[in-house]
């Protein structure tokens, strides 16, 4: 496993390491991201996105989009009962940034979300998945510039809301929350 020691202090972020595949960076992205730390193969389940599992009620009282001047959740629905929140108890996937174009997707299997590779991600590059946050057609322009997507890949479609229903060519299920 790489330390955390061996890169540039302006760069690395001092966070221990607890599996093998990536450490935390700076992001160009947003933040913090993980960046592998060596070649990950497609199709590995890389990390399990953890944290403290609540009610969706109990995630609403903690997390006011309106209230906060810019968004920013560790929330991650698991079933139609609960949610995830991973700045309580959460694992290194907290850090796992959004990108229109991705190289990771989020699985959910028996109420648990995995994160695994749908491409091979080479060492270095920043690992990230479409939050795909939903939408319920209510949504303010307002709503557009908070959810704004900062990915700047050549697919981005500008926010990190799921498509729009006629941008959509088939339905595309969020995993994500937005509260």
């Amino acid at each position: 496993m790489p330390s955390n020691t061996t890169a540039r202090p302006s760069v690395r972020v001092n966070i221990r390491l607890t599996q093998p595949w990536f450490e935390i960076r700076r992001s160009g992205i947003q933040g913090r991201g993980a960046f592998a730390v060596r070649t990950i193969p497609k199709g590995t389940r890389i990390i399990e996105y953890t944290g403290e599992r609540i009610s969706h009620a109990e995630a609403d009282k903690r997390y006011d989009d309106e209230a906060m001047g810019r968004h920013h959740t560790f929330l991650f629905i698991a079933t139609s009962r609960t949610v995830v929140d991973a700045r309580r108890e959460g694992s290194e996937a907290k850090y796992i940034n959004h990108a229109c174009d991705p190289n990771c997707e989020a699985v959910i299997d028996r109420g648990r979300i995995f994160i695994e590779a749908v491409k091979t991600i080479r060492a270095g590059q920043e690992l990230v998945y479409d939050y795909s946050y939903g939408r319920d057609g209510t949504e303010t322009a307002a709503d557009e510039r908070r959810y704004r997507c900062r990915c700047g890949r050549r697919k981005c479609r500008g926010s990190i809301l799921e498509p729009k229903p006629e941008a959509s060519a088939k339905g595309h299920r969020s995993l994500r929350t937005r509260r």
